[in-house]
C-alpha cells in the first residue's frame, strides 16, 4: 500500500546567482576542476556535495542541510517543492511557543479571547489606522496556523 508523506525538515537556501560571492562561499567549480572567481559564460557549473559533485545552473538553488551540507535543486523542482517559512513578530511568536509548553491546542491558540492584546492588534488591525481589516484577518490567521505547524521566522 502506498502511503503519502512530506518533508519534516526545515532548510536553508538561496538562488545561484553565478556572483563571485556565491562561488566562494560554497567552493564551486567549474568543468576543469578549478575554482573560479568570475561568471561563467555558460552560467553552470559544480557544486561539491556529500555524493560528489552536482551540476548547478543559474538560478537554481543552492540548499544547506542540518548538518552544513549542501547540494543543488533546480528552479523548478525546488518552487514545487518548498515554501519561506512564514515570518511572525515575537509577540506571536511567543504566544506560540507559551501555548506549545501549555499544551494548549492549535484551535484555543487562535480563539480571539484567549489571545494577548499585541497578538490580538498583529492579528486585526491594519498598522497605523486601527481598523479591522477582515482579509488581513484571515491571512494571518492562517500565517499562525502554519507558523505553528511549519516552523517560522521571527521578524527583525
Amino acid at each position: 500500500m502506498i502511503k503519502v508523506y512530506r518533508k519534516t525538515d526545515t532548510i536553508k537556501a538561496e538562488q545561484f546567482d553565478c556572483s563571485d560571492d556565491m562561488f566562494n562561499r560554497y567552493g564551486l567549480i567549474d568543468r576543469g576542476g578549478h575554482v573560479v572567481d568570475s561568471l561563467h559564460v555558460d552560467n553552470m557549473c559544480f557544486i561539491p556535495t556529500l555524493e560528489g559533485q552536482m551540476k548547478i545552473n543559474l538560478h537554481d538553488w543552492i540548499a544547506t542541510g542540518v548538518n552544513g551540507e549542501h547540494w543543488a535543486i533546480a528552479n523548478d523542482v525546488f518552487k514545487k517543492t518548498y515554501a519561506e517559512l512564514p515570518v511572525i513578530p515575537k509577540a506571536v511568536a511567543d504566544w506560540i511557543e507559551k501555548c506549545k509548553h501549555d499544551g494548549t491546542s492549535v484551535g484555543d491558540m487562535l480563539c480571539y479571547e484567549r489571545q494577548p492584546e499585541k497578538v490580538r492588534d498583529w492579528i486585526e488591525l491594519t498598522p497605523g489606522t486601527y481598523d479591522f481589516n477582515q482579509r488581513r484577518y484571515a491571512e494571518h490567521q492562517d500565517l499562525i496556523a502554519r507558523a505553528w505547524l511549519d516552523e517560522y521566522v521571527v521578524e527583525e
